[in-house]
């Protein structure tokens, strides 16, 4: 089963909202979307990354969206204002579709997903049944390692390498951002390419405050397991917290981290 760190309080919603603004048109122009496609979106959240996707395939398309969350499935449901999306709960790892949509879809799409599951194959390998021949598999993941502040904060090492290990702590991989192809080629995938989305900014941009927010967010969403685990105190989170804030003022602040992206075509 998926072990999603952060669960699903308003504040998540809200951080997983203002993500979606943040990055959806940048992933956007990576995928090769075409009028009258059929599109799966795994793990399709608040629904906002689906229902950009749902607008560039026109009335006789679709986008059927899997989710396992109650709480942000009901949001996704809520803010439906196209005709041709369809949202159902479901589990990435043992993807339930009807025996006729199997082998029909012409892009299944996951993002952010497979950090947040024991076993990414199953994910990856259900997303290649369910393509039809040519059809596309397209992963975008994180891989925690990449990021870095700079100038870095006092005490940013420390925190981050908590919230990387209570990945590990939950059977996660905070690394899974740089096996995409590897899942891709497992699944039976070829023509298989890579890329990746730019996920930074800097102070002097008007953007930049809610890449801050995000991180912290991020950052307090994973407290009270970072803290139930014991890979990290009280006392140094807080501070971590309140350099990360002070760091943000500086005027030659610098956040950088790339999304991994990939994509497979089923041969």
């Amino acid at each position: 089963m998926s072990n999603y760190i952060h669960g699903s309080a308003p504040e998540e919603q809200a951080r997983l909202a203002k993500l979606n603004e943040l990055i959806n048109d940048r992933c956007l122009h990576l995928l090769d979307i075409h009028v009258g496609n059929h599109i799966l979106d795994v793990g399709s959240g608040l629904g906002q990354f689906t229902s950009a996707m749902a607008a560039l395939i026109g009335e006789h398309g679709k986008c059927l969206g899997i989710e396992r969350d109650k709480n942000q499935l009901q949001i996704a449901v809520e803010q439906v204002k196209l005709k041709n999306i369809e949202y159902r709960q479901g589990n990435a790892e043992n993807l339930m579709l009807q025996s006729n949509e199997w082998s029909s879809f012409d892009l299944a799409h996951a993002r952010f997903v497979l950090e947040h599951v024991k076993q990414p194959e199953n994910v990856v390998a259900g997303m290649a049944k369910a393509v039809k021949q040519g059809g596309k598999v397209v992963l975008a993941d994180d891989d925690h390692e990449l990021l870095r502040l700079h100038p870095e904060p006092v005490g940013f090492s420390i925190i981050w390498h908590a919230y990387i290990r209570s990945y590990d702590r939950l059977g996660n991989d905070p690394y899974i951002g740089r096996k995409l192809v590897t899942l891709l080629q497992q699944a039976g995938l070829r023509r298989i390419k890579n890329n990746s989305v730019f996920f930074g900014d800097c102070s002097a941009t008007e953007t930049f405050a809610a890449y801050v927010s995000n991180l912290i967010g991020i950052l307090e969403g994973a407290r009270e397991l970072m803290l139930k685990q014991t890979l990290i105190d009280l006392e140094t989170f807080e501070e971590a917290i309140r350099q990360i804030r002070i760091w943000s003022l500086l005027p030659d602040a610098a956040l950088w981290y790339t999304i991994n992206w990939a994509e497979g075509t089923k041969p």
